[in-house]
C-alpha cells in the first residue's frame, strides 16, 4: 500500500514513511493510493471474531509489508485491550462508548496504535524523534499517555490556553519526562497552523526529526475505523444498517468511519454532529467550503474552524459533492441545546452524556425525526468526568470520579506559555536540539 499527498499526488510514500513524516510535503495529507476491499468472510463471521481479529483484518492492507504480521498483531492487541460497549440510551438510540481506555477518550485508540508503530519504525534509528501535536482537548492526553517515557521520542503538545477542560489540561501537563506542554495564547486553529508551519520549515526539517501525532498522521487516523466495526458487531438489526452520528471537530473520526464504509461496512448514513463551528456543515448544504474563525463552545474538542481532515473527506469521494451528500449529513447543535440534551437524557434515562456526546445524540435525533422506524448510534467520545465543570451544574449532581482522575488532582501542572507564533515555536524547538 502506498500513500499519495493530497497536495501533490505524484508524491508517494509507504505506510512507514507516512507515519514517520506525519504530514506530506506542501502541507498535504497522506491518503491511500487505493481503498482495499475486505473479504466477505469478515462480515459473515463478524459475530465469532474477537476485537483483535477484526482490527487486524481491517488495518493489515493499509500497513502492507512495513510491519511483520506478528508484530502488527501485537500492536493491534495492545491497542484495543479495553471495552467498546454499545449501550441502549433510548428507543432506537444507542451510544458507542469510547471512553474506557487509559485517558477516558476515543483518541486512546489512534494514539496507542501510532505510538507503537512509530516505536517499531524507530527502534534501529540513532536519532531522537520529536512528536509535535496540536490538541483541542483529548488528543493531548491520549498522545502524552501513549508516548510517555518512550526511549528516543520527545513529545511537544500545543494546546489553546483556557480552551480545554481542567481534567484535559491536567492529563497533558502533569506527566513530565519526555512530554512538554506548550500553552498557546490563541485557538486550536492557531496551534494547528503553528504545527503545520513547523513541518513545512526547511531549517527545522534539517535540524530535527519531526513527526505529527494529530489525525493528519495516517497511523493516528486509520485505526479509528476499528470501533465502527465493533459497533456493527454489536448491532442487532443486521437487516437494517445503523445511522451513525459522530461529534465532529477536525473530522478525522468521521473520515475514519467513512473509510470503514468504503471498505464495505454496512452503514445506512453518517451524521456529522457539529457545534457552532460549522464550516463543513455549510459545505454540505452549499457545495462550497470556506474556513471560519474557531468559536469557543462547551464541546471544546470540536472547536475547529478549518478542519484538517476535510480534504480527506473530499478524496474519499473523488471531490463529488453529490456522492458525499448521499452518505453524509450535518446538524448544528448550540450550547443551550447541548445543556438541555444532557439534562433531559439524564432525567429520563439516567444516562450521563458529556458535551460532545450530547451534540452527537441531539444531531442523531434531528436526523431520525420523521423516520418512525429509524434507529442509530452516536459516538460517546469522552467520559463525562472530563467535563465535570460543565456537566455537574446541568444535572445538579456530582459526576463519579474514576480513580485515575482522582490521582490527577494531586499532580502539579507544568506548561510553557507561548504566543500563537510559528517563529516562537521554531526558536523553542531549535533551542531543545
Amino acid at each position: 500500500m502506498l500513500y499519495y499527498s493530497t497536495q501533490n499526488p505524484s508524491h508517494k510514500a509507504s505506510f512507514k514513511e507516512a507515519t514517520i513524516k506525519g504530514q506530506a510535503p506542501e502541507r498535504g495529507l497522506y491518503f491511500p493510493e487505493t481503498i482495499p476491499t475486505l473479504p466477505d468472510a469478515l462480515f459473515k463471521n463478524l459475530q465469532s471474531l474477537t476485537k483483535e481479529e477484526i482490527a487486524l483484518q481491517v488495518i493489515a492492507p493499509f500497513v502492507g509489508d512495513t510491519i511483520p504480521h506478528g508484530v502488527l498483531k501485537n500492536i493491534v492487541a495492545n491497542t484495543v485491550d479495553f471495552n467498546f460497549p454499545l449501550v441502549q440510551v433510548d428507543d432506537g438510540i444507542y451510544a458507542l462508548e469510547l471512553f474506557h481506555g487509559p485517558t477516558l477518550a476515543f483518541k486512546d485508540v489512534g494514539a496507542r496504535f501510532m505510538s507503537q508503530c512509530l516505536g517499531y519504525f524507530m527502534q534501529n534509528e540513532n536519532k531522537k524523534v520529536t512528536v509535535l501535536v496540536a490538541t483541542s482537548g483529548d488528543t493531548g492526553g491520549a498522545v502524552a499517555n501513549g508516548f510517555y517515557d518512550v526511549d528516543g521520542v520527545d513529545v511537544v503538545i500545543l494546546y489553546p490556553s483556557g480552551k480545554v477542560s481542567s481534567i484535559q489540561e491536567l492529563q497533558l501537563t502533569t506527566l513530565g519526562k519526555n512530554i512538554t506542554a506548550l500553552e498557546i495564547d490563541g485557538t486550536f486553529d492557531d496551534c494547528q497552523h503553528m504545527v503545520k508551519a513547523a513541518f513545512n520549515d526547511f531549517a527545522l526539517a534539517d535540524a530535527l526529526f519531526l513527526t505529527s501525532a494529530n489525525s493528519i498522521n495516517v497511523a493516528r487516523w486509520l485505526p479509528q475505523q476499528f470501533y465502527y466495526f465493533f459497533a456493527y458487531q454489536q448491532w442487532q438489526q443486521k437487516n437494517k444498517p445503523p445511522v451513525i452520528a459522530v461529534p465532529s471537530g477536525n473530522f478525522g473520526n468521521i473520515c475514519a468511519g467513512l473509510m470503514a464504509f468504503r471498505l464495505g461496512l454496512p452503514v445506512q448514513h453518517f451524521v456529522a454532529a457539529c457545534n457552532a463551528n460549522d464550516a463543513v456543515a455549510d459545505y454540505l448544504q452549499k457545495g462550497k467550503y470556506a474556513a471560519k474563525p474557531a468559536v469557543p463552545t462547551l464541546s471544546n474538542a470540536m472547536d475547529v474552524g478549518d478542519p484538517s481532515n476535510f480534504v480527506r473527506l473530499l478524496h474519499l469521494f473523488n471531490n463529488d459533492h453529490h456522492s458525499i451528500q448521499k452518505i453524509l449529513s450535518a446538524y448544528r447543535v448550540s450550547d443551550e441545546t447541548t445543556k438541555k440534551t444532557i439534562q433531559d437524557v439524564y432525567a429520563k434515562n439516567r444516562y450521563l452524556l458529556d458535551p460532545h456526546g450530547a451534540v452527537g445524540y441531539n444531531a442523531l435525533q434531528q436526523y431520525l425525526q420523521g423516520k418512525p422506524a429509524g434507529a442509530g448510534i452516536f459516538l460517546e467520545t469522552a467520559h463525562p468526568v472530563k467535563f465535570y465543570d460543565v456537566v455537574e451544574p446541568v444535572i445538579d449532581n456530582a459526576v463519579p470520579i474514576p480513580k485515575a482522575v482522582q490521582e490527577l488532582f494531586c499532580k502539579k501542572k507544568k506548561s510553557i506559555k507561548m504566543n500563537a507564533s510559528a517563529t516562537e515555536l521554531k526558536a523553542f524547538l531549535l533551542e531543545r536540539k
